[in-house]
């Protein structure tokens, strides 16, 4: 059996990646999560990796509170970049290929056509600023990496959807966001694309979204349709939102990635977003 350490294994992902590989006679995976292993803390990873000499390691692991981060800089450069950094070094050791995620936060949100691998980058949140210095890590330290950037992420633990469907059950009525675009994606989506690239040598950065974009407001109406939910949506547009939430860091007007790298590699076609969304509340 190969091993496979997964950092973050508590989270959406990380679930969605143990849920994939359960049962699985080739890899044996290494789950930790904070309690098991500190990320920002180099020669921790580094034993690890020395421990069970993994063939690959699965970084789900992230800072992923946007609006805290604003005031908690330093843990969110320690997790996000140094956190990434460390897993690097340790892989490039134990010869390992990395998977890393990132996110469409990495982009300022103002382009007007789907964003691929190649455009240039300029994140405004501390976020986006740690998550692309994460990657920039990646690229410096792992000798075998793929970075994926995804986005609108939803999965088993708290999410959007969750959250709007807890809201649906106190609330007639609801206000979402009707100027933010992207592409909602599950978690079973980007694990199937990690387990397409991981045996590869198809290594590099790609956008990891499922197809097709939307945004907030049209979201949330399509999530309480397949709910059978009767709660009104009421469209606001992101400065009425920002004066209601001063406190709330900036988000990407528009960050609808284009999967380019994977589709010019043949690695892997995500599913609409519409049938990701389906299978994922007939579950």
């Amino acid at each position: 059996m190969k091993n496979i350490i997964v950092t973050g294994y508590h989270g959406q992902l990380g679930t969605a990646v143990n849920r994939l590989y359960e049962g699985s006679t080739e890899y044996a995976l290494i789950n930790t999560d904070v309690e098991e292993l500190d990320i920002t803390n180099v020669d921790a990873v580094l034993a690890l990796a020395r421990e069970v000499k993994p063939c690959a390691i699965i970084n789900c692991a992230a800072y992923t509170a946007v609006d805290a981060q604003e005031k908690d800089v330093d843990l969110s450069y320690k997790i996000n970049a140094i956190g990434a950094r460390n897993l690097a070094i340790a892989a490039t050791e134990a010869g390992a290929k990395l998977v890393h995620i990132s996110t469409d936060y990495v982009f300022p949100g103002d382009s007007e056509r789907p964003l691929i691998e190649f455009d240039p980058v300029g994140p405004k949140s501390v976020y986006g600023k740690t998550k692309l210095a994460g990657e920039e890590f990646v690229k410096a330290f792992a000798e075998r990496y793929f970075i994926l950037r995804t986005a609108w992420l939803y999965g088993e633990g708290k999410n959007f959807v969750r959250t709007m469907l807890s809201l649906s059950e106190t609330h007639e009525e609801v206000s979402v966001v009707n100027d933010q675009f992207g592409s909602p994606t599950s978690t079973t989506e980007l694990a199937n694309a990690i387990a397409a690239l991981l045996p590869t040598e198809n290594y590099g950065l790609f956008h990891a979204t499922c197809e097709g974009s939307t945004n907030w407001y049209e979201f949330t109406k399509e999530i309480f349709r397949l709910a059978g939910k009767n709660t009104r949506v009421l469209p606001v547009t992101s400065e009425e939102y920002a004066a209601a939430h001063p406190d709330s860091a900036p988000r990407p007007h528009y960050s609808i990635l284009d999967n380019y790298m994977l589709r010019l590699t043949g690695s892997y076609t995500f599913a609409p977003w519409q049938d990701a969304i389906a299978r994922y509340l007939k579950k």
